[in-house]
C-alpha cells in the first residue's frame, strides 16, 4: 500500500510552514525553487526514506503555507533562510542534510552562512544566482519583463504555465499530479510580484563562502551544460573550494529522473549523516 507521508502546519518565524515528512533516520530536508510545494519532492522522498526521515516543505506564502500579510510585496534570502533553520528546530530531528534546487539552492547558500549549525551537509543544485553568470543582464531583463509586464499581472496563472513549460518541460509539466499542478499554479503571483525580485539579485559574500565548514557538494545536471544556472553551480562550487558534480538529468531531475537523483545523492547524504 502506497501510504502517504505525515503532514501538519508548524509555527516558524511568525508563519505557518506546511510540511510532509516521509521514512525515518537522519534528517534530509529538501528546499525548493519557485513555485514551491512540498509535492515537488515525492517520488524523491519516497526512494530515500528506507534510510531518512525526508522532510519537504511549502515556503512562506506557496501552497498550503501561510499567505503573505495583505499588501506585503518582498521577502529576503535572510528571511527564506531563517525560515529553513526555524523548521529544522521546531521538528526537533536536526541538524540536517539539506538538498536545495534552483532557488531553494540559493537559500541553501544563505542557510550556511547564516545558521550553519542547523546543518551537517549540503547539496546545492543549479542555484539560480543571476549577477555571477556571464549573461547576467539578458538573464535580469528577462526576469524584469516578467514580474512587471502588465499582462502578467492580468493573467499570472497563464504566464506561470509558460514559465513552468519552459523550466521544468512540457512533458513534465503535463505529468504533474493534478492536484500538484494546480497547486503550482496558484501560487504564480508569490513567484513573480514577491519572490523573483529577491532571488534574482542576491548574492552570497564569496570570503564567507570561502570559511564555510559544512561539508558542502555542488551539483548540476548533465542536461543542464550551457543553461545559466549551470555556470552559477561552477560559481558556487569554486567560492566554496569544491569541484562541481554533475548528476543526471537537466533542470528538475526529481521529476522525470528521480531513481537517477536519489543513486547519485545518497553517497553523500548518507557520508554527511553518519
Amino acid at each position: 500500500m502506497n501510504s502517504g507521508p505525515a503532514n501538519g502546519l508548524i509555527e516558524v518565524s511568525g508563519v505557518r510552514l506546511y510540511y510532509e515528512m516521509y521514512g525515518g533516520g537522519p534528517l534530509v530536508l529538501f528546499i525548493s525553487g519557485t513555485t514551491s510545494d512540498a509535492g515537488q519532492f515525492e517520488r524523491v522522498a519516497r526512494l530515500l526514506a528506507d534510510e531518512f526521515t525526508v522532510v519537504t516543505y511549502d515556503r512562506r506564502g506557496n501552497s498550503r503555507s501561510s499567505s503573505f500579510p495583505a499588501g506585503r510585496n518582498e521577502t529576503s534570502m535572510d528571511e527564506q533562510a531563517d525560515d529553513a533553520a526555524g523548521l529544522i528546530r521546531a521538528l526537533d530531528l536536526g541538524p540536517a542534510a539539506v538538498f536545495g534546487t534552483s532557488g531553494g539552492a540559493v537559500i541553501l547558500l544563505n542557510l550556511l552562512l547564516r545558521h550553519p549549525e542547523v546543518l551537517r551537509g549540503a547539496m546545492v543544485h543549479e542555484p539560480s544566482l543571476v549577477p555571477v553568470v556571464s549573461n547576467a543582464e539578458e538573464v535580469a531583463a528577462m526576469i524584469k519583463l516578467i514580474t512587471e509586464d502588465s499582462s502578467v499581472k492580468a493573467h499570472p496563472r497563464g504566464t506561470m504555465e509558460l514559465f513552468l513549460r519552459q523550466n521544468i518541460g512540457a512533458a513534465n509539466f503535463e505529468n504533474l499530479v493534478p492536484e500538484l499542478r494546480e497547486r503550482m499554479l496558484g501560487n504564480a503571483e508569490v513567484t513573480f510580484f514577491i519572490e523573483l525580485a529577491a532571488f534574482s539579485s542576491y548574492v552570497p559574500d564569496a570570503k564567507a563562502l570561502a570559511d564555510v565548514e559544512v561539508p558542502v557538494q555542488v551539483v548540476a545536471g548533465a542536461d543542464s551544460r550551457g543553461a545559466y544556472y549551470y555556470e552559477a553551480a561552477e560559481w558556487a562550487a569554486k567560492q566554496l573550494g569544491t569541484k562541481l558534480q554533475e548528476i543526471p538529468g537537466a533542470h528538475t531531475p526529481y521529476f522525470d529522473r528521480p531513481k537517477e537523483m536519489v543513486q547519485a545523492i545518497r553517497p553523500f547524504l548518507r557520508r554527511v549523516s553518519r
